[in-house]
């Protein structure tokens, strides 16, 4: 196949690059300094959906213009590609050494999110031809409807380099169909991924502030200020498990989780044990249950305290010395953040933030 008739020939790499990643891979995509601003901001009291809301915005402004750029380069480089697109879509998605990235642009450009993939073509290749015959009929029928409404339209288009682009409704209500689903498709991903992501580098940034190490090969054995993050293998198990000393730890929970979910928030209070088993060692076990925001009248925190657990919220701006006076009350831990007055303590956290490694922590 001619790479120069092919669609993906003409994405962006920033468009390929912004199509998928992981949440291992936000900190190279978006940068060290971004994401920890945005740490430090939640443990001052910021919002983090507000804060991540800003992320997906400039994911979305970047892949969209990429979309626009793939669409009227390939009008340019590849002949009737307007009547051919569907076509020339179906031809490249049975390439199969073609990257992963590409597929899902490709989709896209169909009105394909993965789970559009997954529930109208029932992840069934034979079912794209059916499908992509009635998108063809839909943009047709819509492309007269818009002229008897609108008229008729042109737009023209002109790049760095004078290029000029002329684009009818056929043309618009194509990009329109995929930038419609790319929104769809990274707004829905964004929202569980960054959620998942930031209760990571929330917590363990969290716990080395507060003295505490991240358990590796070097110190697995050790059973002092000790943590680790958990994988949720276990529905039992904690967002993450601190050691402070032989027979005496903490269980923290975490959850993104607003005033109308008190539910929730009370199924995270009462799923913990009081007890783990580490090593030989057995440990009394105090649980901290972290959430966005209490609504008022809620009885949550009589809920939580009947089983020796506490509540905290992120909304609060100094939760994190909130967390540092628990674990002193509780676990008689003294750290240098109760030292400090409110104002005091985010210039601390501020500092400390600075040498938190958050690779860690993903």
């Amino acid at each position: 196949m001619d790479k120069k008739r092919t669609i993906s020939h003409y994405i962006p790499k920033i468009g390929k690059d912004l199509s998928n990643y992981s949440g291992k891979e936000i900190i190279d995509k978006l940068g060290d300094d971004v994401i920890r601003n945005v740490v430090i901001s939640v443990l001052s009291g910021g919002n983090v959906r507000a804060l991540t809301e800003s992320l997906t915005r400039r994911r979305l402004n970047l892949s969209n213009a990429s979309m626009l750029i793939t669409y009227i380069h390939c009008l340019n480089n590849i002949e009737d590609f307007c009547n051919n697109l569907n076509d020339l879509v179906a031809d490249e998605l049975k390439n199969v050494h073609l990257d992963k990235e590409s597929k899902i642009f490709l989709n896209w450009i169909i009105g394909l999110t993965g789970k559009g993939i997954q529930n109208v073509l029932r992840s069934d290749d034979t079912e794209l031809l059916p499908y992509l015959n009635d998108l063809n009929e839909a943009l047709q029928k819509s492309v007269k409807e818009s002229i008897n409404t609108f008229g008729e339209i042109t737009t023209e288009l002109i790049d760095k380099n004078n290029q000029k682009y002329f684009l009818k409704w056929p043309e618009l209500l194509q990009l329109f169909t995929a930038i419609g689903t790319q929104t769809l498709s990274i707004r829905g991903s964004e929202k569980s991924m960054y959620g998942k992501f930031f209760e990571k580098l929330i917590l363990g940034s969290l716990l080395t502030i507060l003295g505490f190490n991240i358990r590796n090969e070097s110190n697995k054995n050790i059973s002092s200020k000790l943590f680790w993050l958990s994988e949720r293998n276990n529905k039992r198990e904690s967002d993450a498990t601190v050691l402070l000393k032989p027979g005496v730890g903490a269980r923290f929970d975490i959850g993104f989780i607003g005033p109308g979910n008190t539910e929730i928030s009370l199924d995270k209070v009462s799923r913990f044990e009081r007890e783990i088993e580490y090593g030989r060692q057995k440990y009394y076990m105090s649980t901290i249950i972290i959430v966005d925001r209490i609504g008022e009248g809620s009885r949550i925190r009589e809920m939580a305290k009947a089983i020796n657990g506490d509540i905290v919220q992120m909304s609060m701006t100094y939760w994190v010395k909130e967390i540092a006076t628990i674990l002193y009350k509780k676990l008689s831990y003294s750290h240098d953040l109760l030292k400090y007055t409110n104002e005091e303590s985010i210039k601390y956290i501020k500092k400390c933030m600075q040498n938190v490694d958050m690779k860690l922590f993903v």
